[in-house]
């Protein structure tokens, strides 16, 4: 016969440990990591369709983004909608794409943008325009540039809409690693 105190003891442990750990995890889901799932094409070839990132969610509380760092905010014209980017183009810089390249012009120097790291050199960059960044505001592009929607069809993304950068592949488990941002000559 179950001993009703042991009986209720055993549960009482159980929800003591659910109750800690719901402390523990709820704090650092919302306020500090967040998962994202990729859906669509935009980032292929680096992020595919399904891939289970890690966001970190504090860094830009302390620190403005930088260029290269793929990231996720919520879409400006629709912010239930949360996208997956890269930064381009910072705050005061003018950013011009043509002839298939991307160039970024600050305090008066031109230069093009070197992606050789996550990006085919074959690949061009479709679009003719240049334009100007105000403050917090940032030029975002996907990596599969074919067919991102991006800053070329919808502008610039303010930094209030960034929820934050990619740290971490956790799925596919074939593809598991800490996300690098590229360097830049800049």
């Amino acid at each position: 016969m179950i001993n009703l105190k042991n009986f209720f003891q055993f549960w009482w442990e159980i929800l003591k440990i659910v109750i800690l750990a719901l402390i523990i995890v709820i704090p650092i889901r919302y306020f500090l990591f967040q998962p994202f799932l990729v859906k669509g094409q935009s980032m292929e070839p680096n992020f595919h369709d399904d891939d289970y990132l890690i966001i970190d969610e504090i860094s830009y509380r302390f620190r403005e983004p930088k260029r290269g760092e793929v990231i996720v905010f919520k879409y400006p014209r629709s912010p239930s909608q949360r996208f997956i980017k890269r930064v381009i183009g910072l705050p005061g810089e003018t950013i011009e794409i043509k002839d298939g390249k991307v160039i970024i012009i600050k305090d008066d120097k031109a230069q093009i943008l070197d992606e050789s790291n996550y990006l085919s050199p074959s690949l061009k960059t479709s679009g003719n325009l240049k334009i100007t960044l105000n403050q917090n505001e940032y030029f975002v592009l996907g990596d599969n540039r074919l067919v991102s929607a991006d800053s070329r069809s919808w502008g610039t993304l303010p930094k209030k809409y960034i929820t934050g950068r990619v740290i971490f592949r956790a799925w596919p488990i074939t593809a598991l690693a800490f996300i690098e941002e590229p360097k830049y000559q800049f």
